[in-house]
């Protein structure tokens, strides 16, 4: 059985204003990928992933990809504790 794990991502760079929430959520979910994409107020858009390893591998390689109208700058990471997602949303 494969390890469930769950990261936050903060995307920088030209992602707002692009689809790249939408983007997100289209490929999260068809990676069965739980959790969340928002905009944040700095300009970047942040995600909360938790899924299977090698499926998180994945959004994470999709989010330096990002859409053919971003430009993603950088990627931050980091690891968080499990928790309980229904599904994955963007949030407003």
């Amino acid at each position: 059985m494969e390890n469930i794990i769950c990261i936050d991502l903060v995307i920088f760079g030209k992602v707002q204003g692009v689809g790249y929430r939408y983007f997100i959520k289209e490929k999260a979910e068809s990676l069965g990928i739980k959790g969340y994409v928002r905009n944040e107020k700095n300009g970047s858009v942040s995600l909360l992933v938790q899924g299977k390893e090698n499926a998180i591998e994945s959004i994470m390689r999709l989010c330096h990809q990002g859409t053919h109208n971003s430009i993603v700058s950088r990627v931050e990471k980091k690891p968080r504790p499990l928790e309980n997602f229904a599904d994955f949303k963007i949030l407003y």
